[in-house]
């Protein structure tokens, strides 16, 4: 009877996150043939929030998310190459100029959830600072900050940056967000480069989690494998499905993230994100523009790398677009790893003030 119950559980718990993923590759493939930019990450997301707010019976696909990530973190460091030892010093003015946006950026989000928001202290500081949900979220809840606040803030976050970033790129720059990875046309795999491909993820999961690294199965196979084609010992780049297939899953996690959530609150929950969002968007496209030609980089470049947008999701936004990954995704490192490391004496410092 126990195995029965047991059984029909997690029949009823699969077909649930089955569903969901349904409707969330329904929603890419829909937006992929309208033409619309990232199509399958953002029809994912915006099919299942739709699903999620009408009550449909879902469940994220959360049991997916760590190896889809891993995934992710193999294709980020397959873009690495030999080149990148030498451009990472070119990149110490935009990383200190990353840290002067960062002050900017809380100087006018934090006050903005205080007094609009009517968030207290640590809540508004968690929700504004875009570091990782999930050492956010643990962070300011160990320092007395409303947890569910705080996920939803960035939640709503990364859903707005997202979709605000596909539609600056494709309506006002012109530039491609198809959402097909720049893997496409490359070479058939061998079977070595497989190998590779594959020892680089389970290597890497392993080393990030070990080392507590910020988001340890991305970083973690994106080191491994970004040293594997460094050194040479292969120029493998996965299929452009992978790709696809990552972004519909993330997508799909995404629009999930409001599960149980009452519509009014997820409502308010976006009203408050869009107005945030919009203060730190516009700071980022500032900051790209003046300091773009300064760093020797493009507009594009610069404001992926200093947009509030999640560290996975904005790894493939780069990846949609043949961005230099690298470049990206080491700015949002350094940002979460920053934000870890300061959160808390940053937060007792403004708490003063206050």
């Amino acid at each position: 009877m126990i195995n029965a119950l047991r059984d029909r559980t997690t029949r009823r718990i699969l077909a649930r996150m089955g569903l969901a993923l349904a409707i969330g590759a329904s929603g890419g493939a829909i937006f992929f043939l309208l033409g619309l930019p990232l199509a399958w990450m953002l029809g994912a997301m915006i099919f299942t929030l739709i699903a999620v707010l009408l009550r449909a019976p879902l469940l994220p696909p959360e049991r997916i998310r760590e190896p889809t990530v891993t995934v992710i973190g193999v294709l980020l460091g397959s873009n690495f190459s030999p080149e990148l030892l030498g451009d990472i010093s070119g990149w110490l003015l935009s990383i200190f100029v990353l840290v002067i946006y960062m002050i900017v950026a809380a100087a006018l989000v934090v006050p903005f959830y205080l007094k609009i928001g009517r968030m207290d202290p640590p809540t508004a500081f968690f929700a504004a600072m875009p570091g990782g949900i999930s050492e956010m979220m643990l962070i300011g809840e160990s320092m007395g900050g409303d947890g569910r606040r705080i996920i939803l803030a960035h939640a709503a976050r990364i859903v707005i940056t997202i979709g605000s970033i596909a539609f600056f790129f494709r309506v006002v720059l012109g530039l491609d967000v198809s959402g097909v990875s720049m893997s496409d046309g490359h070479a058939p795999l061998a079977l070595s480069d497989i190998a590779l491909l594959i020892g680089s993820g389970l290597i890497g999961y392993v080393f990030g989690t070990r080392l507590n690294l910020p988001a340890p199965g991305l970083i973690g196979p994106m080191i491994v494998s970004g040293t594997v084609h460094m050194l040479g010992w292969t120029g493998g780049v996965p299929p452009g499905w992978v790709v696809m297939a990552a972004q519909v899953i993330l997508g799909t996690i995404m629009g999930c993230r409001f599960l149980g959530t009452p519509p009014q609150i997820i409502a308010r929950a976006l009203l408050l994100s869009l107005g945030a969002t919009t203060v730190m968007l516009a700071v980022s496209l500032g900051f790209a523009v003046v300091f773009a030609g300064v760093f020797g980089q493009t507009v594009a470049q610069v404001l992926l790398a200093y947009a509030p947008g999640g560290l996975t999701e904005m790894s493939l936004v780069a990846l949609s677009m043949d961005a230099e990954v690298a470049y990206i995704t080491v700015h949002h490192v350094v940002r979460i790893v920053l934000l870890i490391a300061v959160a808390p004496s940053l937060l007792s410092a403004i708490a003063k003030r206050l």
